[in-house]
């Protein structure tokens, strides 16, 4: 979860303007809507503060409160979304769907953000009985997890944004010469992960991945998929 209770950066410009954005990744971060109450003491402000940061946000429909005065991310959010990485985006989101389709599990797009994992982009199978959903926006830290480490096989060792220990540096040299990476119950209790790393030149390290509930699945077929995949979303490119 963000560290919303934080000092500004020395040399912010604007300490409103971090708070309205901690305010942001506070909500995201969620489970649910929250109450004024709980969004100032996880931004340790008082609750006026809080008041006056959400009205501003919910006066430009990036924050809506509910019946109750809980808040919650605004629609304004996912139109702000649309145009992060939109290239990206538009390249991997018909190989998403049909990997989805092809092996009836939830397909995603991840990318490095600092020292995290971020999904930009999720698409859940149209046929599939049940699915896991892995939802725009979830982060988690980019040593755990499938797509996290099939992205880290995309750096040289010296540019991780994380510290390594010795065990997770012999795990990405594996990954690295096998091409893609697999979880188990790290990220979501009882979810497995098969992960391919993405390189595209100008665009974040990525990875396309599948998360599934556990099962008798061909993670190398899996990941020959996924690896298709990538090819076409590089291929969109001219790479």
């Amino acid at each position: 979860m963000t560290d919303a209770g934080a000092a500004v950066p020395r040399g912010a410009a604007s300490q409103t303007l971090s708070r309205g954005i901690q305010i942001l990744e506070v909500l995201a971060d969620a489970s649910g809507p929250l109450t004024i109450d709980e969004v100032a003491r996880r931004l340790d402000v008082h609750r006026s503060v809080a008041y006056r940061l959400l009205r501003t946000l919910e006066a430009h429909r990036l924050v809506v409160r509910d019946a109750t005065g809980r808040a919650t991310l605004g629609p304004r959010m996912a139109a702000l979304a649309a145009g992060v990485r939109r290239d990206l985006q538009s390249a991997a989101l018909p190989e998403l769907t049909s990997v989805a389709d092809d092996l009836a599990m939830t397909c995603f797009l991840a990318v490095l953000d600092g020292e995290e994992c971020v999904t930009l982009w999720s698409v859940e199978p149209r046929r599939a009985l049940a699915s896991v959903a892995q939802r725009p926006g979830t982060r988690h830290p980019v040593s755990a997890g499938a797509p996290g480490r099939a992205i880290l096989s995309l750096l040289p060792a010296d540019e991780w944004p994380v510290e390594a220990s010795s065990s997770l540096r012999e795990e990405v040299v594996r990954i690295a010469r096998r091409g893609f990476a697999t979880s188990r119950d790290e990220v979501i209790p009882g979810v497995r992960s098969v992960a391919v790393p993405l390189s595209v030149p100008g665009q974040p390290p990525a990875a396309v991945a599948v998360v599934h509930v556990a099962g008798s699945h061909d993670e190398e077929g899996v990941a020959s998929r996924l690896a298709r995949a990538c090819g076409a979303i590089r291929a969109s490119f001219g790479d």
